[in-house]
C-alpha cells in the first residue's frame, strides 16, 4: 500500500558528529577550523532539512579525548540548532564516546519509526582505548547497524584503520582533510548530501525493521597533496 503524506510526516532523523578533541587537534588550527567548518555547514543543514519535510532532523554532538562526554546532549532541532566551540587536550578514547553513542541508539529513547541515524565521526589521530569493544556496543544495537556511518580523518598522520572499521562498508571510504579548505568542504557535504539521502522519501520504508539501501552521492576529492599544511 502506498504511503500518504501523514506517514511519512515528522519522522525524526538524528544526526550525531563525534568528534576527536585529543591535543593533536590543537595542532595547526585543526580545532578552530573543525569549529569554523560545522558553524558554516549549520545554514546548508537547515536549508537542506526545510528540502525534506518528511524528515524532523535532530543534532547533537559527542566530543572525545580522555574520556567522552555529551557536548550538545540533548537532541536539538536543527533549525534552532547552535554551535559551541570546542576545545582540545588530552587522548583519544573513541571507545568510550562510541559506547556513549550506543546507549543512544537503544529503543527507548529511539522509536521504532525513526529514519536511520547519520553518525560522522571526524578524527585526526590513533584510538587509545578500547576501540573495538566500543564500536561492537554500536554495533549490538539495531539502529547503529542502519546508521549511516561516515568518517572524516584529519591530517596525514591518521589511522584509518579504525575509520573503515567505523564505517562498516567497503564501498564507503573515510572522507580526507588534508587542510582546512578540505575540511570545510567535506564537512559540508557530509552535512547536506549525505542527510539529504536519508531523509529522501525513497529511503523511508514507513516498516523501520526493513533494511534500506541508502544510496549516498559521490563525496568531493580532497585537495592535491602540494596544498597539504596538516
Amino acid at each position: 500500500m502506498p504511503l500518504n503524506p501523514g506517514q511519512l510526516a515528522s519522522r525524526p532523523l538524528h544526526f550525531i558528529w563525534i568528534c576527536d578533541v585529543s591535543g593533536s587537534m590543537s595542532h595547526k588550527g585543526k580545532i578552530s577550523s573543525l569549529n569554523t567548518a560545522i558553524r558554516e555547514a549549520i545554514p546548508l543543514m537547515q536549508q537542506e532539512a526545510d528540502r525534506n519535510p518528511n524528515a524532523e532532523v535532530f543534532v547533537r554532538v559527542i566530543k572525545f579525548a580522555s574520556g567522552a562526554q555529551w557536548h550538545i546532549a540533548e537532541p536539538t532541532p536543527i533549525q534552532d540548532f547552535k554551535w559551541t566551540d570546542l576545545t582540545a587536550d588530552g587522548v583519544t578514547d573513541l571507545g568510550k564516546a562510541l559506547t556513549m553513542v550506543a546507549e543512544q541508539l537503544k529503543t527507548p529513547p529511539m522509536t521504532d519509526r525513526a529514519l536511520p541515524p547519520v553518525l560522522v565521526l571526524i578524527s585526526d589521530g590513533h584510538p587509545t582505548d578500547d576501540f573495538n569493544t566500543g564500536l561492537q556496543k554500536l554495533m549490538a544495537q539495531p539502529w547503529g547497524q542502519k546508521a549511516v556511518r561516515m568518517a572524516i580523518g584529519i591530517g596525514a598522520d591518521v589511522n584509518y584503520e579504525p575509520l573503515q572499521k567505523f564505517i562498516g562498508n567497503s564501498e564507503l571510504q573515510p572522507l580526507q582533510a588534508n587542510n582546512p579548505d578540505d575540511l570545510v568542504r567535506q564537512i559540508k557535504w557530509v552535512s547536506t548530501a549525505v542527510m539529504g539521502a536519508v531523509s529522501a522519501p525513497k529511503s523511508q520504508p514507513f516498516d523501520s525493521l526493513v533494511k534500506t539501501f541508502i544510496p549516498i552521492p559521490q563525496p568531493p576529492s580532497p585537495n592535491d597533496i602540494s596544498s597539504d599544511i596538516w
